[in-house]
C-alpha cells in the first residue's frame, strides 16, 4: 500500500515521472482535468502541508518521460487515451475481493477485470499491473476466501499483465477512524497467506511483488524489490533511464520505488474506501469534490492571495539508448 509521500526526490532534481495516484483517483474521477492539463500543457500543485506553495510542472512530453497511475477504475479515460501516446505510461489497476461496505463507490468486480484487459491491449503488458491490496483478514475475508478469489481473479487477468503488488493493511490514524475494526495481519498469516500468492500468481505468469514488506516471502519466490523501481518504467518505456542519485523515500530500506511527484491532492477520493489513508472521513472529501473545477490548473480550488509558485526543473532521463532486455518487469 503507498505511503504518505509528497515526493520522492530533492528539490533541485529534475522530475521526469508524473505520479497521479498516490493521493487521490484521477482516472476514476478528475479524467475531464487531466485531459485538459494535458492539452493546456502544465498542472499547479499544492503543498498539502503549505498550501501557499505551489509548484508547476510542465506536462510537455520533451521532460516528461512517463505518467504513472493508480486507480479503481479506469473506464473514464478509455476513451481518451489517444491524448496519452505521446508519454510513456505504466497503470496499476486495483482489484481486490471486497464489498459495498468495504469499497462502497468501487465498480463491479467484473467490469474493472473487463476494462483491465482492454487498457492491457492499448498499452501494452509491460505497462499494466494488478494491485491486489491492501489485504486485511476478518470472519468475511479469511485466508482461505483470500486465495479463492485472487485464483479466479489471475485466471481473468493471465496474460494482460506480468506482475501483481500486494501489501497488508497498515492502521494509519486515518484508517483506525475509518475502519475502526481492522487489525494488523500477523507475521505468520502474510507468510502463509503470501506463499499461496506467490505459487498462484506464478501458475498464471505473473511475478508476485510485496508493497513495503519487506523480504519474508523472497525466499519462496517474491520479487520484494519495489512495485515502482527504475527498472517497472525502463521495462514500460523500453528504454533506459539515466535517474540522477536520489535520497531515500519515507519507506527507507523496505523497497526501492521510485515514486517521482504526484499532481493529486489529499481527501478528494470518491471512492471512500474504509482502509485508504488518503481521505480523512467522507464529508471533507464531498466538500473537496464541490472544489473541483475541470478547467482550473488546480485539483482543487484555483489561484489564492499569497500562493508562491516554483517553476520545477524538468528534463528528460530516457538515455537515448534502445532497451534490448525487456524480459524483465
Amino acid at each position: 500500500m503507498f505511503t504518505e509521500s509528497v515526493r520522492d526526490l530533492d528539490e533541485d532534481e529534475k522530475i521526469m515521472i508524473i505520479q497521479t495516484g498516490m493521493r487521490t483517483d484521477i482516472p476514476a474521477f478528475y479524467s475531464k482535468w487531466l485531459i485538459n492539463r494535458i492539452r493546456e500543457g502544465f498542472v499547479l500543485v499544492r503543498n498539502p502541508y503549505n498550501p501557499i506553495q505551489v509548484t508547476r510542472y510542465s506536462l510537455s512530453p520533451e521532460v516528461v518521460d512517463l505518467i504513472a497511475f493508480c486507480t479503481k477504475n479506469p473506464s473514464p479515460m478509455l476513451p481518451h487515451m489517444e491524448i496519452l501516446k505521446p508519454y510513456g505510461q505504466y497503470w496499476f489497476v486495483t482489484i481486490t475481493p471486497y464489498g459495498k461496505e468495504t469499497e462502497p463507490n468501487v465498480p463491479e468486480k467484473e467490469k474493472v477485470i473487463s476494462d483491465f484487459q482492454r487498457l492491457s491491449g492499448i498499452v501494452g503488458v509491460d505497462s499494466v499491473g494488478w494491485r491486489y491490496d491492501p489485504i486485511f483478514l476478518d470472519d468475511q475475508y479469511s485466508v482461505e476466501r483470500h486465495l479463492e478469489e485472487f485464483e479466479k481473479m489471475a485466471a481473468a487477468l493471465s496474460g494482460y499483465t506480468k506482475s501483481c503488488v500486494i501489501s497488508f493493511i497498515d492502521i494509519y490514524k486515518k484508517v483506525e477512524r475509518n475502519f475502526p475494526k481492522a487489525r494488523e495481519v500477523s507475521k505468520s498469516d502474510r507468510v502463509r497467506l503470501g506463499k499461496e500468492l506467490v505459487r498462484i500468481a506464478k501458475r498464471y505468469g505473473m511475478v508476485l511483488r510485496p508493497c513495503a514488506e519487506g523480504n519474508d516471502l523472497a525466499s519462496y519466490g517474491a520479487d520484494c524489490s519495489g512495485c515502482m523501481t527504475v527498472n517497472t518504467f525502463e521495462t514500460a518505456l523500453h528504454a533506459n533511464l539515466d535517474v540522477p542519485k536520489r535520497r531515500s523515500n519515507q519507506r527507507k530500506e523496505q523497497c526501492a520505488c521510485l515514486l517521482g511527484v504526484d499532481i493529486g491532492a489529499y481527501d478528494t477520493c470518491g471512492h471512500l474506501c474504509r482502509y485508504c489513508y488518503a481521505n480523512t472521513d467522507a464529508l471533507r472529501v464531498k466538500e473537496n469534490m464541490r472544489k473541483h473545477n475541470p478547467s482550473s490548473p488546480f485539483l482543487l480550488g484555483g489561484y489564492m492571495p499569497g500562493d508562491i509558485i516554483h517553476e520545477a526543473q524538468q528534463k528528460s532521463w530516457i538515455d537515448g539508448q534502445i532497451r534490448m532486455d525487456i524480459s524483465r518487469v
